[in-house]
């Protein structure tokens, strides 16, 4: 079972909040923030992140494809 995680770039703002939480999982790549590994894990860590973006760019879909993240 894993996460698919994604990153908006038009949305993302660089401010790399998502990376200094998570370095496993994002990292800044010039003026936007991207996905190291598109599957992941499930965590609720991550789920924590994409709730905090302050750009809302990030999302978290489950293996069927529902989005559970960021969570309203």
């Amino acid at each position: 079972m894993s996460w698919t995680v994604r990153v908006d770039a038009t949305a993302c703002m660089g401010s790399g909040v998502c990376a200094g939480s998570r370095p496993d999982v994002f990292r800044l790549a010039g003026r936007h923030s991207e996905a190291v590994r598109a599957a992941v894990p499930p965590d609720d860590a991550v789920l924590d992140v994409a709730d905090t973006c302050p750009a809302s760019a990030i999302t978290v879909t489950d293996e069927t494809g529902a989005e559970i993240g960021p969570r309203p």
